[in-house]
């Protein structure tokens, strides 16, 4: 996982509640083995018609949006099923940051899992990202979002911010601890399987 410290981009406005996370990448596209290619499932069924074609009034067909890399959105963003392939799919179509006013709990966790910030904040001032037409800075070490005009705080758990600043998955974390493993493994009495 890459390290994450800060993003400069335009905002990717959804002004979408309840988005869940068969919306998010549609159930039929879980077939992929890898974590890369969800991207051009995201939002499927909102991005394209019955017949395949883009949809000229969704917004991820805008090109104007091709390289944002901060999505805002709408409350409780992420709900329905656990699937993490919903978060490898914003990952893989470019997203880094999702800020939205709550996010369901196990879309939150997985975010952090996969080097995704997302920032819950109050809805007044996702309302007002919302409608900002220049780019904007996510800075992960001073947790703030700063547009041309205003500058917002955000709060992040400390072991959270950490696993992003320094890009660690839940097996480099684990790898962090190999000599205490090591040695809890060596002093054990518990046999080993080698």
């Amino acid at each position: 996982m890459e390290s994450f410290k800060k993003v400069h981009s335009i905002v990717t406005p959804l002004d979408k509640i309840n988005v869940d996370t068969d919306q998010i990448v549609p159930k039929q596209f879980l077939k992929l083995v890898q974590k890369s290619g969800f991207g051009k499932f995201l939002f499927y069924n909102w991005r394209y018609d019955e017949q395949e074609n883009p949809r000229t009034d969704f917004i991820l067909n805008n090109s104007y949006y091709d390289n944002s890399k901060i999505l805002v959105t709408g409350d409780n963003f992420g709900c329905g099923s656990s699937r993490e392939h919903a978060v490898w799919a914003l990952q893989d179509f470019g997203f880094s940051v999702i800020i939205a006013p709550s996010f369901a709990d196990i879309f939150f966790s997985n975010c952090f899992k996969n080097g995704i910030l997302p920032i819950p904040l109050e809805i007044k001032k996702v309302e007002m990202l919302l409608h900002e037409k220049d780019p904007i800075t996510v800075d992960l070490e001073k947790q703030t979002i700063a547009t041309s005009s205003y500058e917002i705080s955000f709060e992040i758990d400390s072991h959270k911010k950490k696993i992003l600043l320094e890009g660690l998955d839940d097996i480099a974390q684990t790898l962090q601890l190999e000599a205490q493993i090591s040695e809890f493994e060596k002093n054990s009495k518990i046999p080993s399987v080698l």
